[in-house]
């Protein structure tokens, strides 16, 4: 769980952050509403998913890295403990919360793995 400070993020939650929790996709399981999800493949990396009802965002599909990631605004019940920022050094909104800031992604997902200061 974490936050996002990408362009696309921001351009897609309509906020200076996102905040994301990553699932692994057999995790995730819609109970109700299937067929009114639509989907949107912005680039290789994310297939965006939201309610063609009433618009709401739900999830995006992360296929390279595989993972889900259930905005964790969607999710009432979700005790929410953030443990970084990735993405940062595009950040619009500084915050000194202690947590570390990646400049892009961490290593392990094809980012460069450097911190930025709090």
């Amino acid at each position: 769980m974490g936050y996002c400070h990408c362009d696309s993020c921001r351009e897609w939650s309509a906020g200076p952050v996102n905040a994301f929790s990553l699932w692994p996709p057999e995790a995730v399981q819609v109970t109700k509403g299937t067929d009114k999800i639509g989907s949107y493949q912005k680039t290789e990396k994310s297939v965006r998913k939201w309610c063609t009802v009433c618009g709401g965002h739900l999830l995006t599909e992360h296929p390279l890295w595989g993972v889900t990631d259930v905005y964790a605004a969607v999710l009432p019940g979700l005790d929410f403990q953030p443990a970084l920022h990735v993405n940062y050094e595009t950040t619009v909104l500084h915050l000194s919360d202690g947590l570390p800031k990646q400049k892009d992604l961490p290593a392990e997902m094809g980012g460069s793995g450097m911190l930025l200061p709090d």
